[in-house]
C-alpha cells in the first residue's frame, strides 16, 4: 500500500483563511467533511490546471475551427459546408446532455481514485477512440458518430475538470485560478489553428496529436490534483434525481439563477457574431474571399492577445481587492460596446479596433465570471451538477445563436443586415451586464 501523499506534494499549501475556515466548519455542523476548499493552491497545481485546460481545449476545438471543415472537404468536395452544417449541430447536443450529466455523477463517484479523476480518465480514453474513429471517416454518418461521441466524452473531462477546480481552489484564488484557465482555453485555440498550418496535408495527424497531448496533460493534473472523497451520505439513486442534473431552481437559487443568465446571453451575443464573422467581412466591408480571410485571422491574433492581457492581470486584481461583479458587468458591457461599433464599421481599421475592445472585455470576462460562479454555487460539496447546468448556458447558445443571427441577417428582405444583427447581439450582451447586478452574496 503506498503511502498517502502531503498537501504540499499534492500543490497544495496547508494555507486556509477565516472565512473559508468559517464556512468548512459550519458545513460541517451539518454532517459534512471537506465540502468546500479552504487551502491556497500552490504554483504546481495553477501549471497542472493550465495544462489540463490546454490539452483538453486544443483537442476539442481544432476540429472545430480548421480539421472538421478540411474532413467535410474530402467527404463532401462540392459542397463541404453541408457536412459540416450538419456535423457540428449534433455535437453540441451531445455536450449539451453530458456535460450537466457527468458532472451529477461524478458527484456521486465513489472509488479509491477519487470522484473525479476516473472521469477524466475515462472521458479521455473515449475521446481519444472517436478522434481516431473521427481521422479515418469515410462518409458523413460516421464523422456524425464520431463527433457526437467525441463532445459527449470530451465534456464528461470537462464536467469533472471543473468540478474538480471547485474542488480544490479557495475563494480567494479563484479570480487567479480563472485567469488560469482562460488563458490556457485560448492559446490552446491559437495553437490548434498553426498546428493546422503545418500538417494540413495529414488530417489524421491533425486530429490524433491533439487528443493524445490531452491525455498526457490531464493526466498529469490527475496527479497534481487532490481529490478526496466527501463523508456525507449519499441519496438514494433515482431516475427523478438523473434528471434534475439539467435544473438547478433559480427561484430558491436566485444568485445561481442570474449568473446562468448572464453566462447565456454574452455567449448568444458573442455566438451571434463570430458564427458569421467571415461573411460579415465580405458582405458587409465588401472584401474579397481571400482577403476577407486574411483580414478575420489577423482580427483574431489581435482579439487574443488583447484577451490575454486582459485575463492575465484582472484575475489577479479581482481576488486582490475582493470584488467580482463589478469586472463581469463592466466586461460584458464594453463586450456590447464592441458589438455596436462593429454594426456600423466602415474600414478593416475599425474591425480591427472593434476586435480589440472585445478581446480585453472577454479576457476580464473569462478570467473572473468562473470565480463568480464557483462564489455562488447552491451546493458547496457538490459542485460537479451545479456547474452542468452552468454549462447549458455555455452549450445552448452556441445551437440558437446562428439561427436568430440568420433571422436578423433576412429583415428587410436583403440577407445582408449585420446592422440589425449586430445590434442584436450587442442588446443581448447588454442583458447580461444587467442581470449581474441583482447577485447578493458576491461583492
Amino acid at each position: 500500500m503506498s503511502t498517502p501523499r502531503s498537501n504540499e506534494e499534492r500543490g497544495i499549501a496547508s494555507t486556509a483563511t477565516p472565512e473559508s475556515t468559517a464556512a468548512a466548519a459550519a458545513l460541517a455542523a451539518e454532517g459534512i467533511t471537506q465540502p468546500v476548499a479552504t487551502q491556497k493552491v500552490t504554483g504546481g497545481y495553477l501549471w497542472g490546471l493550465s495544462l489540463a485546460q490546454f490539452g483538453l481545449f486544443a483537442a476539442l476545438l481544432t476540429p472545430v475551427f480548421v480539421s472538421m471543415s478540411l474532413k467535410a472537404s474530402q467527404i463532401n468536395p462540392a459542397h463541404p459546408e453541408v457536412v459540416v452544417g450538419a456535423v457540428l449541430p449534433i455535437g453540441a447536443f451531445g455536450a449539451l446532455l453530458a456535460n450537466p450529466l457527468a458532472g451529477a455523477l461524478s458527484d456521486r463517484t465513489r472509488t479509491r481514485w477519487g470522484r473525479r479523476r476516473p472521469w477524466m480518465v475515462g472521458g479521455l480514453v473515449v475521446f481519444l477512440a472517436s478522434l481516431v474513429w473521427l481521422a479515418f471517416a469515410t462518409d458523413q454518418l460516421q464523422l456524425t458518430i464520431g463527433w457526437l461521441v467525441a463532445q459527449i466524452s470530451a465534456n464528461a473531462v470537462f464536467a469533472a475538470l471543473t468540478a474538480s477546480f471547485a474542488d480544490n481552489v479557495p475563494e480567494l484564488q479563484r479570480g487567479k485560478a480563472s485567469s488560469v484557465i482562460a488563458l490556457a482555453q485560448n492559446v490552446a485555440i491559437l495553437a490548434g489553428i498553426y498546428l493546422a498550418v503545418y500538417l494540413v496535408g495529414n488530417i489524421p495527424v491533425l486530429f490524433i496529436a491533439p487528443g493524445i497531448l490531452a491525455v498526457v496533460l490531464i493526466l498529469i493534473y490527475c496527479f497534481v490534483a487532490k481529490d478526496e472523497l466527501p463523508t456525507y451520505r449519499l441519496k438514494k439513486f433515482t431516475w427523478l434525481n438523473l434528471i434534475s442534473s439539467f435544473w438547478t431552481n433559480p427561484i430558491k437559487n436566485p444568485d445561481f439563477g442570474f449568473a446562468w443568465w448572464g453566462r447565456f446571453l454574452i455567449t448568444f451575443g458573442t455566438f451571434m457574431f463570430t458564427t458569421y464573422r467571415l461573411l460579415y467581412m465580405q458582405k458587409h466591408l465588401g472584401l474579397e474571399e481571400g482577403a476577407a480571410v486574411s483580414a478575420v485571422a489577423f482580427g483574431v491574433l489581435l482579439y487574443t492577445i488583447a484577451l490575454m492581457a486582459a485575463a492575465a492581470v484582472s484575475g489577479w486584481v479581482s481576488d486582490r481587492i475582493a470584488r467580482r461583479k463589478v469586472f463581469v458587468w463592466a466586461s460584458t458591457a464594453l463586450t456590447a460596446v464592441g458589438l455596436v461599433i462593429l454594426a456600423h464599421a466602415d474600414s478593416v481599421a475599425t474591425f480591427y479596433v472593434a476586435e480589440v475592445i472585445m478581446g480585453l472585455a472577454y479576457g476580464v470576462y473569462t478570467a473572473i465570471d468562473t470565480a463568480l460562479v464557483v462564489d455562488v454555487l447552491p451546493n458547496a460539496d457538490r459542485p460537479g451538477k451545479d456547474l452542468g447546468v452552468i454549462n447549458i448556458a455555455n452549450a445552448l447558445p452556441q445551437s440558437l445563436a446562428p439561427a436568430v443571427g440568420l433571422w436578423l441577417l433576412g429583415v428587410g428582405g436583403t440577407g445582408q443586415n449585420y446592422t440589425l444583427m449586430l445590434w442584436g447581439a450587442g442588446i443581448s450582451v447588454l442583458l447580461g451586464a444587467l442581470v449581474i447586478f441583482p447577485i447578493k452574496s458576491v461583492r
